[in-house]
């Protein structure tokens, strides 16, 4: 059973730069992609960042030259740096796990594992 927990989030002025980090545990050999998602109030929850275990990225087009995914050596941590940071940033933040499949998609459905959040405040 795959468990998640985010840390790093926190209050950034806008221009600002914020590191999120996401630790995995129990069966992360078989991983094959994580991600990080994030969803504002009264908006639905969206995909910002994914990686497979070997490295692939795959970004949303809001977030690209901005933000990088990057990953250990093994499916037991990402780590999201998010750089030049607007307030349309401000979200919480997820990170997800899911087994199978060839293609790291942003589509939140795709993943079956969440963390519980950690909040990114952008003003």
């Amino acid at each position: 059973h795959v468990q998640l927990v985010e840390s790093g989030g926190g209050s950034v002025q806008r221009g600002g730069s914020r590191r999120l980090t996401c630790k995995a545990s129990g069966g992360i050999s078989s991983i094959s992609c994580m991600g990080w998602f994030r969803q504002a109030p009264g908006k639905e929850r969206e995909g910002v960042a994914t990686i497979d275990h070997n490295g692939q990225t795959n970004y949303a087009n809001s977030v690209k030259g901005r933000f990088l995914v990057t990953k250990a050596n093994t499916m037991k941590e990402i780590t999201l740096e998010m750089n030049n940071l607007e307030p349309d940033d401000t979200a919480m933040y997820y990170c997800a796990a899911r087994r199978g499949g060839f293609y790291c998609t942003t589509v939140p459905e795709a993943y079956g594992y969440w963390g519980k959040g950690t909040q990114v405040t952008v003003s």
